[in-house]
């Protein structure tokens, strides 16, 4: 726990900084902030279920408040800044074992549309061997679906000798590769564009692999989700309602315009590549995934052992979800795509 109150007042320092521009919940609606670290499609569900008013239509005043990475996520969680955030499963198990009380009910991605781009020498799997892989940081995110893809490659990072260099986010990422700074990085299909034209390789499409993932989705401490359990099924319904939104191809020119606004994205082209991106990963099948979640706590006790200890059924509640189901919820929204 020393950890995340270490980060507790820096926690306080990035929200105050982000919510003045971040948050205007409607009168009437009852506020609700989400912290997220990744910088991608994956926080999309969210974008759009804020910027198309469909959280209001359940109530809620949803803002989504973005820090640097997971750890500060959870640093913003613990010290009651947000109500919930959208962290990878790593960073969920991470601060499980350092004793947080922390549930996980619903997640919208299931896919993860990355190339793995490496130097052109490097020709087969047999030759990354010793090389220099860019990260996020260890444990985070993209951290973890490198190594969710390598191991269901059949690379073990240690076997293998792979040096795991913690570089900065994406985009910077990719530009070390360009320099020749590292070997291998792990990249969406619009920053594979760059490194494949100068004549970088891709080992592997992610998207085509059938790896057990789950991605970022709606989690908080466990007394908040007990304590405001309506306040949290409508936060899951809504974002089903934006998956499905985002999911329906004649709303493509509306989400790209989401797109493109929270990604920051100036050329139309991106947009309608992130676009794809978004489509290959969102579902509708948004329980937590037991499976996925072993799978992520096997890859991730190897840097930290006291994970593998940790009760996945203590961690994932796919009550709220199966609510949905019974009730017809996801079945009308289903419909919608038919």
């Amino acid at each position: 726990m020393d950890f995340f109150r270490l980060f507790g007042s820096l926690a306080s320092t990035i929200f105050v900084s982000l919510t003045i521009s971040g948050f205007s919940a409607a009168q009437g609606q009852e506020p609700l902030r989400v912290a997220y670290g990744g910088f991608n499609e994956t926080a999309a569900p969210m974008w759009v279920g804020i910027d198309k008013g469909i959280f209001k239509k359940y109530g809620i005043g949803a803002s989504m408040i973005q820090v640097r990475n997971g750890a500060l996520s959870v640093a913003t969680l613990v010290s009651k800044d947000v109500q919930a955030f959208w962290p990878s499963p790593a960073t969920v198990l991470s601060g499980a074992s350092g004793g947080l009380r922390i549930s996980c009910i619903a997640s919208p991605t299931n896919k993860i549309p990355r190339n793995l781009i490496v130097r052109k020498e490097i020709k087969t799997l047999e030759d990354l061997r010793g090389r220099i892989v860019g990260v996020q940081s260890i444990g985070g995110g993209f951290w973890l679906q490198t190594m969710i893809v390598l191991d269901h490659l059949g690379v073990d990072a240690e076997k293998y000798r792979l040096n795991m260099r913690v570089i900065g986010d994406a985009p910077i990422i990719a530009q070390a590769l360009l320099a020749g700074n590292i070997d291998v990085a792990f990249l969406t299909y619009s920053l594979s564009e760059a490194p494949l034209k100068a004549g970088f390789r891709s080992l592997a499409d992610a998207a085509d692999l059938k790896a057990p993932y789950q991605g970022p989705g709606i989690c908080a401490l466990k007394d908040s989700i007990a304590s405001s359990p309506d306040l949290f099924m409508r936060l899951t319904k809504g974002m089903a309602e934006a998956t499905a939104f985002i999911l329906d191809s004649n709303n493509k020119p509306e989400v790209m315009k989401v797109l493109q606004k929270h990604l920051r994205l100036q050329k139309a082209e991106d947009a309608e590549a992130s676009y794809r991106v978004l489509r290959l990963m969102a579902t509708l099948d948004i329980a937590p995934n037991p499976a996925a979640w072993k799978a992520v706590q096997r890859i991730v006790s190897r840097v930290s052992p006291r994970i593998a200890q940790l009760d996945i059924d203590q961690i994932i509640d796919g009550s709220f979800v199966r609510n949905l189901e019974a009730s017809g919820f996801l079945a009308e929204e289903r419909k919608k795509l038919r």
